[in-house]
């Protein structure tokens, strides 16, 4: 039979000094011989350092390269099996698999665990901190497992804190922190304890809830009896219904006594409480009402107790019902003893009543008792008179009193009015008064913003009632007319002012002094004396304050300042324009930072002027420093440009072939500012310099001049729109430049009288030529090409050519090749060159930073563009 293992070596892993031992046993007929391997290769027992048998392999002080896969092979002449075993002798620092900064929860008297599982080769030692304590945790309630794992019982408030686990060995140490918050025990109580209900009837039960409230989210209420949970959807019909936090039992049977036990349960804990429910009867009704001892604000009733059913009566409710103001309405008069079957009740003038008496024991209340003769009191004079009485905002010169009228019950009689009663405060003056019957008074022709003292009292036919207290109100507000004084503007920086005033008088105010508001407007830039169009800003502070904080202006400019007190109704009028002047600041970044030219040792760069120059530009700081793949950056070395209108730097002595970060920043007097960068890279010795020359062509020109062009060298000319999105162009086309020599030829040629009167006779014809094409025009002939144009129209060259290039010629359709021009400029632009003018025209034909044209060409690809041809030759857009 084919060998079968008994025994198979095991891999593991181990740290450096640990022992290993390999066992391997197999059983066949004929009994299997067993080889150990080593990484594939036999085992020689001569230059292992290890021990080797046949069903045995051992290794001592295991080192980092013992690290191998074992095998161990049986095999007879029915067959061979292979078992291996990968064996890593690892030498590492902890590894803390559990996260950095781990949330743990649990609530009072609950044991917390808080985990740190620990990878490391040698074992590491682990224990515990809390908070800034670096001695390990060792109280009684504190248990470290093996696993690291920490276990806190029966926890308590103060265990709530940051705790760490620090784990170490030979190799080195790591910690994680973790935080551990203890939150409140959930308790409940079910209200009433022990409820006593009667059959047929109903039961409430409460079940009141305290639980922290980060577990509000979690938190889960629920109902049982004997042991059984009760559904939440209603059961029987709707006779048992649960409601969250109540048990609602209607129509009570015998069956329903029993322990009734409310669970709430969270992510943290749970809790029970439980009521022993008795079924008794609510009491019966009442009976026999007597009505005795009657007087004009009280009458006695009397009533025989009904059958309390085993649940004495606890109290007796007396409800009235009056039949004039709300008929058919109870309402609750008085409570007495459930013992008392008597009750004098306290009565209003001017009310026809009736009562009822309903008696309450532990289960419920009973039915209403049969309702009572009427008795009915006679009429009075008011007993109390109106309150909340107060003056609400209201028209300047105008004042507006308001109160809370008297409650039907509170009427005593027909007939009701209010006196109102009013007097400036601090005047000997008579009361003025008015009788009204609404609720409130508007009094016109008052001063503005006045206190007065003020009664209403109530009346009806049969007299005043008691004498009122005395109101304080104010007569309504308007806005101040005044404006505060000695404004002064204390300049604290370039973008920060502090304002001080003089509040107005208090008589000035005319209303309750809201505070006071601060408008500035901007007048002129001191950098360049322009005017602007005043742009008013404020800022309100609230209070009688007297100075305040005006930030965020600019620097080096002329401001003008206001303040103004204002009420609820509005703003005063504005003090004296307070000039002042900020100081100069820092400029803001330069627009752009490029680079014209690389060599391989040089640079051209060019930038742009700052945004906001802040002040007078004293120069720029030119700053440059190596970087590398790794973002590891090399020192900064710094050119101070002294030149402020200089706007490029050519910047030698670089080494070839290096990544250079350049920065530029422009400065002022008072520092400098941020800076904008580039990057990019010098070219490697021996190569030919190239690079990439960018002019800004405005919209209106024929022709476009460039002098930064090298004599005898090939270019590639591009011309682009500013919003130059891929990598079409409307133009391209290679040219290379004449060297001197042959510049100087044309130089001569140029200046030979042949040469002038050739030029003139081709004018000449030219001419000619275009009065006859224009003969032919009006005779309704058509140039091959217009005819070509209107049999096949091309719409949306048609939409371009109408809304840019204007009326259709010839010679627009010219194109750029063969343009050349001198390095000195004596050689004027051909007429080819013309066909580059209507790509800029119109007002939109601008240029942003980086020279790319935007403007009036808005069709998708130009039809005659050329695409890159992918040439090693500098490319070099040409901005029309």
């Amino acid at each position: 039979e084919p060998p079968q293992w008994l025994k198979k070596p095991k891999g593991g892993v181990y740290s450096v000094g640990a022992n290993l031992v390999l066992l391997c046993e197999a059983i066949g007929n004929p009994e299997p011989s067993i080889q150990w391997k080593l990484n594939g290769m036999p085992i020689d027992g001569r230059t292992f350092r290890g021990r080797v048998s046949t069903r045995e392999i051992s290794l001592t002080n295991l080192q980092l390269q013992d690290s191998a896969v074992f095998q161990c092979e049986a095999t007879n002449k029915h067959g061979t099996i292979l078992a291996s075993a990968n064996i890593n002798v690892l030498n590492i620092a902890p590894l803390i698999l559990t996260p950095d900064g781990e949330n743990y929860a649990t609530v009072v008297g609950y044991s917390a665990f808080l985990h740190c599982d620990i990878f490391a080769s040698p074992a590491a030692d682990v224990r515990w901190t809390k908070d800034d304590s670096i001695e390990p945790l060792s109280a009684f309630h504190y248990e470290l497992y093996k696993n690291g794992t920490l276990e806190i019982r029966d926890t308590k408030k103060e265990d709530s804190g940051s705790y760490a686990c620090w784990a170490a060995n030979s190799v080195g140490k790591r910690a994680i922190t973790a935080n551990l918050d203890i939150r409140d025990a959930t308790k409940l109580v079910v209200t009433p304890k022990n409820p006593r209900v009667l059959k047929s009837h109903s039961i409430l039960l409460k079940c009141q809830a305290e639980y922290d409230s980060h577990l509000k989210h979690s938190f889960k209420l629920s109902w049982r009896k004997d042991g059984g949970e009760l559904p939440v959807n209603s059961t029987e019909g709707g006779r048992i219904i649960l409601d969250r936090d109540t048990l609602f039992i209607s129509s009570v049977l015998l069956e329903d006594q029993g322990v009734y036990k409310c669970v709430a349960s969270t992510a943290l804990d749970t809790a029970e409480a439980e009521a022993q429910l008795i079924v008794l009867d609510v009491p019966d009704p009442p009976e026999d009402l007597q009505l005795s001892e009657n007087q004009n604000r009280s009458v006695r009733l009397s009533w025989k107790a009904g059958a309390s059913h085993n649940s004495p009566v606890n109290e007796s409710i007396i409800e009235f019902e009056e039949n004039h103001w709300e008929p058919e309405t109870w309402q609750e008069l008085i409570r007495v003893p459930g013992n008392d079957t008597t009750a004098l009740l306290p009565l209003a003038p001017y009310v026809n009543y009736q009562f009822r008496v309903v008696s309450v024991n532990a289960v419920g209340r009973s039915q209403p008792s049969k309702p009572s003769l009427r008795y009915a009191t006679p009429p009075a004079a008011p007993d109390k008179n109106p309150e909340n009485i107060r003056v609400e905002a209201s028209e300047p010169n105008e004042m507006v009193m308001k109160w809370e009228p008297l409650k039907p019950m509170e009427r005593n009689g027909p007939g009701l009015e209010y006196k109102v009663s009013w007097r400036q405060r601090g005047v000997e003056t008579d009361w003025n008064e008015e009788l009204v019957k609404k609720h409130s008074l508007s009094v016109k022709n008052v001063p503005t913003f006045v206190p007065y003292e003020i009664k209403v009292q109530a009346v009806n036919n049969l007299g005043s009632g008691p004498e009122p207290n005395i109101t304080i109100g104010y007569s309504g507000e308007d806005v101040p007319d005044a404006a505060p004084a000695g404004v002064s503007v204390e300049v604290l920086n370039s973008t920060l002012v502090e304002v001080f005033w003089v509040g107005i008088p208090r008589d000035r105010v005319r209303g309750h002094l809201r505070g006071y508001k601060v408008n500035w407007w901007k007048t002129r830039s001191m950098l360049d004396g322009k005017r602007h169009h005043p742009e008013k800003h404020f800022l309100t502070f609230v209070g009688e304050r007297n100075y305040g904080m005006i930030p965020g202006l600019e620097p080096f400019s002329e401001f003008r300042l206001t303040v103004s007190a204002f009420t609820s109704r509005g703003d005063g009028p504005e003090s004296s324009p307070v000039v002042f002047k900020t100081p100069e600041g820092v400029p803001e970044q330069p627009r752009f930072l490029r680079i014209l030219n690389f060599d391989k040792d040089s640079v051209t760069l060019s930038w742009g002027l700052p945004k906001k120059a802040n002040g007078h530009l004293t120069g720029y700081i030119l700053q440059y420093q190596i970087i590398n793949k790794t973002h590891e950056v090399g020192a900064v070395s710094n050119v101070s440009v002294a030149n402020h209108s200089a706007l490029s730097w050519h910047l030698a002595g670089l080494s070839p072939s290096t990544k250079y970060k350049f920065y530029i920043k422009a400065c002022t007097a008072k520092g400098c500012g941020k800076a904008a960068t580039e990057e990019g890279l010098t070219l490697a010795q021996g190569s030919k310099g190239s690079g990439r020359i960018s002019d800004a062509v405005k919209p209106t020109p024929k022709f476009q001049p460039s002098e930064a062009l090298e004599p005898g060298t090939e270019y590639t000319i591009r011309l682009v729109t500013k919003n130059w999105v891929d990598n079409n162009s409307i133009f391209e086309d290679v040219i290379e430049t004449r060297g001197r020599a042959y510049a100087g030829i044309y130089e001569g040629i140029s200046t030979q009288g042949w040469f002038i009167g050739l030029m003139c006779a081709i004018a000449l014809l030219t001419l000619l030529l275009l009065t006859v094409c224009f003969v032919r025009r009006n005779k309704g002939g058509k140039y091959s090409v217009k005819e070509k144009e209107d049999l096949h129209p091309d719409p949306e060259a048609q939409s371009i050519k109408d809304e840019i290039f204007g009326e259709y010629s010839d010679s627009d359709e010219k194109p750029l090749k063969g343009s050349l021009q001198s390095l000195n400029g004596d050689i004027k632009a051909t007429g080819s060159a013309d066909s580059l003018v209507d790509y800029g025209e119109g007002e939109h034909g601008m240029f942003n930073e980086d020279g790319s044209f935007i403007g009036a060409y808005s069709g998708s690809k130009e039809k005659g563009s050329v695409e890159s041809t992918g040439s090693s030759t500098a490319t070099f857009p040409l901005h029309a």
